[in-house]
C-alpha cells in the first residue's frame, strides 16, 4: 500500500472536510456549525466542495453564514454583465457574494467575521 502524498493545498481542504458535522459552543451562548463535503465539480461549484459554515446566537438565529447551497444573483450592474455565483455570505438578513479562493481562505474569513461579531 502506498502512502498518499499531500500537497500544501490538501491540508486545509482536509481540515475543512474533517470539520463536517462539528458544532462548537462559543462565548455568550453563540455556537458555530460546519458542513462540508466533496462534490463533483460543476460550473456552479467549480472547486468541488459544498460547504456551509454558520454562526448562531443564543436564540439559535443564524447571524453569519458562508455557503454555496443556492445561487446568489447580485444586483444588476448598470453597464456590465451579472455574475451568478453560488458562493456567498449571509450577515444577518443581508446576502453578499463571496469569492471562494481556497479552503484555507474560507476558514480564515469565517473565523475573522466570527471574532468581529463576538467582540
Amino acid at each position: 500500500m502506498t502512502k498518499k502524498e499531500y500537497s500544501r493545498e490538501d491540508v486545509p481542504l482536509d481540515t475543512l472536510l474533517n470539520l463536517d458535522g462539528e458544532i462548537f459552543p462559543m462565548d455568550n451562548g453563540y455556537w458555530t456549525k460546519f458542513n462540508a463535503s466533496r462534490v463533483a465539480p460543476t460550473p456552479q461549484i467549480p472547486h468541488g466542495v459544498r460547504y456551509s459554515l454558520t454562526l448562531h446566537d443564543r436564540n439559535n438565529t443564524r447571524v453569519l453564514g458562508f455557503d454555496n447551497a443556492h445561487t446568489f444573483k447580485p444586483k444588476k450592474n448598470k453597464y456590465g454583465a451579472r455574475k451568478i455565483t453560488w458562493d456567498h455570505k449571509h450577515k444577518t438578513e443581508k446576502v453578499h457574494p463571496y469569492e471562494f479562493e481556497s479552503a484555507s481562505r474560507l476558514l480564515e474569513d469565517f473565523w475573522k467575521d466570527v471574532e468581529e461579531i463576538l467582540k
